[in-house]
């Protein structure tokens, strides 16, 4: 099963090279389509809080005083998101805080190589429109009304959502809402469709592919792989052809 990472941070400043430092951290484990594991903390940053940041995300002197630093954290955070994809909105502003943040206890760097950024996702699939995080759930019918102030664990939530739609993920899973019981054992005695001795049934018909057509299909598959990080159909036909050799 894919595991990736959804991830948000907010921050004294917008700039880390001026000395502005992460104050909130969270995370949020997916696994393909389900919401897993939570990492979430405030940070001490070891300065003051501009005026201008706690009116963006509500995070006080107070509220932090007591708040762990990045160095206090920084091993459950690096153990927690492994070698996984990171899932991030506007990337670069993150990176770039977690990155200086890493540079201060001499640790590596994270690779924008492992991130998707759903910025320009979002802006592939709806050109020339808003690519705000409020603008995509509003766009995609994502209920953010709980977002009065930006929150890194709320964020990473409402981002988890938007990402799913923007790449098809949610229509992947299988909701049997109208089935009384959930349970494995009982989904997997319910009746199939079956055909009767007495119906006629047809032979298969078999149309095959050009090979042009199959190229096409190909590209197609890893072009989806590239810009949203997962291609389910990929991964099926992969399986397929294992099974076939």
């Amino acid at each position: 099963m894919k595991r990736f990472i959804v991830l948000d941070t907010e921050t004294t400043g917008l700039n880390p090279a001026e000395g502005d430092r992460i104050v909130e951290i969270g995370c949020i484990e997916m696994l393909h389509t389900r919401r897993g594991k939570q990492f979430y903390s405030l940070i001490n940053p070891e300065r003051d809080i501009p005026a201008d940041a706690v009116r963006i995300h509500g995070i006080t002197q107070e509220k932090v005083a007591n708040a762990p630093r990045f160095a206090d954290l920084v091993d459950s955070f690096l153990a927690f998101i492994g070698d996984d994809t990171l899932v991030i909105h506007n990337a670069s502003f993150d990176i770039g805080f977690l990155n200086a943040e890493l540079a201060r206890l001499q640790r590596p760097p994270l690779s924008m190589n492992r991130v998707i950024d759903t910025i320009p996702l979002a802006r592939r699939k709806f050109p020339g429109l808003s690519a705000s995080l409020d603008a995509l759930c509003r766009r995609l019918k994502i209920d953010n009304s709980q977002r009065t102030l930006h929150g890194a664990l709320l964020d990473a939530d409402l981002l988890a959502s938007v990402y799913l739609e923007l790449t098809g993920g949610s229509q992947l899973r299988l909701e049997l809402t109208d089935v009384p019981s959930s349970s494995a054992q009982e989904v997997q005695s319910m009746p199939v469709h079956t055909v009767s001795s007495s119906a006629v049934v047809l032979p298969v018909r078999h149309w095959p592919l050009s090979e042009q057509e199959q190229t096409a299909h190909a590209n197609y598959l890893q072009r989806i792989q590239r810009d949203s990080g997962a291609c389910i159909w990929l991964q099926v036909d992969l399986t397929s052809a294992a099974q076939e050799r």
